[in-house]
């Protein structure tokens, strides 16, 4: 299914781990891999502008299928001239098949083999979610990369309802590649089977037999823990080709980032740095800081020394707390701004060292700072 227009490229191993460095070349651009992609649910990463987006460092975005289907509606978006101009974004973009959200944003779901039938969570008006359809909206949509529907489980699942998810999600994912049109769109397939390695081995053996653009990984982050997480992955990418990107879906702390790049991911999405942004909550090197708290009263100094953002070199900690506490929205969207740089300044330094053939050695030398992040742990989809 790849074209002259996409390929994904591995121009860097570490050869103490499966790390690995790429280029994606997609209509819209090329992409650096390992790479991290802001979550704009709805069109629009949270307060943030597209230039001040590039800016640090991002190339990458997603946005999501189910949130845009129910408005402004994929019919609208196509009339306005696609998602990359709707969202004023030159650069590439991914889509979530949506399949994530109606489990989890609608109480009431009718899952079928034909697809899922679910309340909006906007008027209750209820819609019947199919492969078919929710390849038809990414292709209006635009993305430059897109997903097949699958069926997530939630955690802990019974063995017999994971068991008939994981056909479900082969099922599905042989109707979507059917009836995928646009050959400069990537369509990915979703590895599913919770933690069983089983089930794992099962999902995605048969996924590569009808051989897509690339494979996410999805079912984790759900609350299995990182070890587990960690092992699932393990399994999961050695099944999965050496020559197709792989995604971990919406899983992004910095430990869990480091310690799935070791198994050979490659796309990572996560909400984490802007919604713990909008919370006065900041990533830096030497472990999180919370510029609610009274010690930041009157520090002149910046949220982290060594940070290049636009909000390191501008405002001390002693603004932005004010900002916060007067409810000011330049205090969430410069937290915001300097977690993104933050996140873009580790892949930056992921890469480098994948390239340089040292990345595993470095991962050792970071274990203090990862401590500080992997109580936070976890996916969170929607932002």
């Amino acid at each position: 299914m790849f074209t002259d227009k996409t390929k994904f490229q591995i121009i860097g191993r570490d050869k103490n781990c499966r790390a690995r460095a790429g280029i994606l070349t997609v209509p819209n651009g090329n992409v650096e891999t390992p790479v991290f992609c802001p979550v704009g649910t709805s069109g629009t990463v949270k307060g943030i502008m597209p230039a001040q987006l590039k800016e640090t460092g991002c190339t990458l975005i997603l946005a999501n299928t189910y949130h845009l289907m129910l408005r402004p509606g994929a019919e609208t978006i196509e009339k306005l001239g696609g998602l990359h101009k709707f969202m004023a974004w030159d650069s590439p973009i991914l889509t979530d098949s949506g399949g994530y959200q109606v489990f989890s944003l609608s109480p009431l779901t009718k899952i079928t083999d034909k697809g899922v039938q679910f309340a909006s969570h906007i008027d209750g008006s209820k819609i019947m979610l199919t492969p078919a359809l929710a390849i038809e909206i990414q292709n209006k949509l635009g993305a430059d990369i897109i997903m097949c529907l699958d069926q997530c489980p939630s955690f802990p699942c019974e063995h017999k309802l994971l068991q008939k998810a994981v056909k479900r999600t082969i099922r599905w994912a042989e109707q979507s590649r059917e009836f995928h049109k646009n050959i400069n769109q990537m369509l990915f397939a979703i590895v599913q089977g919770g933690i069983e390695p089983d089930l794992r081995k099962e999902c995605a053996s048969e996924l590569v037999k009808l051989d897509f653009d690339g494979y996410a990984i999805g079912g984790l982050g759900l609350g299995e823990g990182h070890d587990n997480m960690i092992k699932t992955l393990s399994l999961t990418s050695e099944l999965l080709p050496q020559d197709k990107p792989r995604y971990l879906m919406g899983v992004g702390t910095p430990a869990d980032i480091i310690a799935a790049v070791r198994e050979g991911v490659d796309i990572f999405d996560c909400v984490l740095p802007t919604r713990n942004g909008r919370n006065a909550f900041a990533f830096t090197e030497n472990g999180p800081i919370r510029l609610r708290n009274s010690i930041h009263t009157t520090d002149n100094g910046p949220i982290e020394q060594e940070c290049d953002c636009y909000c390191c070199k501008n405002f001390s900690r002693a603004s932005i707390r004010h900002f916060f506490n007067a409810s000011e929205m330049l205090g969430p969207i410069l937290v915001s701004l300097h977690n993104l740089r933050f996140y873009q300044r580790l892949m930056e330094n992921i890469r480098l060292h994948i390239k340089n053939g040292d990345f595993n050695e470095w991962t050792h030398q970071k274990n203090n700072y990862l401590k500080f992040y992997n109580s936070t742990s976890g996916s969170v989809k929607n932002d």
